[in-house]
C-alpha cells in the first residue's frame, strides 16, 4: 500500500521489474497469460521465473476462453486469477468458474460497453472486480483511460465487493483518477513501461510519489 491506496503492478515479465514494483510499495504482482498481449508470459516461463520473484501475491491475468485454460492457470501457482470476459457472457457459464476458482481468489474484469451496466448476476461470483477501459476488440492493456465516473458509481452500488481501477493510469493522472473515481485500489501497467513488458523504474518511482502526494 502506498498512502491509502492499494497497488497492483501488472504486465510483469522479469524478476528485476517485480522487485522494483515491491520496492515502491506494490501489494500485488500481475502476469498476463493472454497470448495476444505484447506482455504475454507463458505458464512455463512463469514457472521458471517464480523462484526469483518476491514474496508478494501473484495474479495471473487471462481472457476467458475455456475451462481448461482456467484450470491450467489455477494450477500454475498464482494466488489470484484475474479473468477478463464480455459482460454478455451467460450466467450459467460464468457460474462454473467458481467451481474452479473460489470467489476469494477470483478477480472478475467484465468488459462493459459505454452506456451499459454491469450485469449484477456476476457480483456474487467474486470478491474482487476490476474495471478497465472499454475497447471493443481488446480486454485490457490498451493504455486507454477508464471511465472514472462509472467506476465511482459501480463502487458505490456494489459495496460488498472490492473494486480495482485500471485503464491508462500513469504518474501524471493517477491523483486525478483517485479523486474522481474514489478508488482505493489501482492497477497500473503500460503507464510505467519503457516498452511493452519492460517496466521503467523511474516511472515506477514517480507513480509512488504521485500516490503519496509528494
Amino acid at each position: 500500500m502506498i498512502g491509502s491506496t492499494h497497488l497492483k503492478i501488472c504486465g510483469l515479465t522479469t524478476a528485476a521489474d517485480a522487485h522494483a514494483a515491491v520496492g515502491i510499495g506494490a501489494d500485488y504482482l500481475g502476469f498476463v497469460l493472454h497470448p495476444a498481449s505484447p506482455r504475454h508470459i507463458t505458464l512455463e516461463k512463469f514457472a521458471a521465473l517464480r523462484p526469483e520473484l518476491p514474496a508478494l501475491p501473484k495474479v495471473g491475468v487471462l481472457v476467458y476462453s475455456d475451462m481448461a485454460a482456467l484450470e491450467q492457470a489455477r494450477d500454475a501457482g498464482f494466488d489470484y486469477i484475474q479473468l477478463h470476459f464480455p459482460n454478455e457472457t451467460p450466467f450459467f457459464e460464468a457460474a462454473l468458474w467458481t467451481d474452479i476458482i473460489s470467489p476469494q481468489q477470483l478477480w472478475l474484469a467484465p468488459r462493459v460497453p459505454p452506456g451499459r451496466e454491469l450485469d449484477s448476476c456476476f457480483v456474487p461470483l467474486a470478491d474482487t472486480f476490476l474495471l478497465d477501459a472499454y475497447d471493443p476488440n481488446q480486454h485490457g492493456g490498451t493504455g486507454k483511460t477508464g471511465d472514472w465516473a462509472a467506476f465511482a458509481w459501480l463502487q458505490g452500488k456494489f459495496k460488498k465487493v472490492r473494486w480495482v481501477l485500471a485503464g491508462g493510469l500513469n504518474p501524471g493522472n493517477v491523483r486525478e483518477a483517485l479523486a474522481k473515481s474514489q478508488a482505493k485500489f489501482v492497477d497500473v501497467n503500460s503507464g510505467v513501461e519503457a516498452s511493452p513488458g519492460v517496466k521503467d523504474h523511474a516511472k515506477l518511482a514517480a507513480l509512488a510519489a504521485a500516490l503519496r502526494g509528494d
